[in-house]
């Protein structure tokens, strides 16, 4: 008798998550990602945590619609901003931030500094 261990088709999820570098983006491409004020939100909440410490489900205090969500989730990917993995039934998420301030020096840091009192 045959012994199947793995008969479940894999996640959709998994399969669907991309993830470019920030060599392959434009400077255009990465300002309009970082255009857009929650996108910017998510970029500076992630910076203030560790690596794959905040699961997207965290972030359903933004003033977004959850399909919108993670459509902004999917262009920060798509800029080599964001990278993100599953865990369970969690997304968790890392900003790559050394990647992307190897390809645009000093943006990120613009980011970052907007919402302080002396910026």
């Amino acid at each position: 008798m045959e012994h199947y261990t793995d008969v479940r088709p894999r996640s959709n999820r998994t399969r669907s998550l991309t993830h470019a570098s920030p060599l392959e983006v434009s400077l255009q491409e990465a300002l309009d990602a970082l255009g857009d004020p929650i996108r910017r939100r998510i970029v500076r909440e992630l910076a203030g945590v560790p690596d794959w410490a905040r699961a997207c489900g965290t972030f359903a205090h933004l003033p977004v619609a959850k399909s919108t969500l993670s459509h902004h989730f999917s262009v920060l990917r798509n800029v080599g901003l964001l990278e993100q993995r599953d865990e369970g039934s969690r997304r968790l998420n890392r900003l790559r931030r050394d990647e992307f301030d190897g390809r645009f020096p000093g943006l990120l840091a613009l980011v970052l500094d907007e919402e302080r009192p002396d910026a």
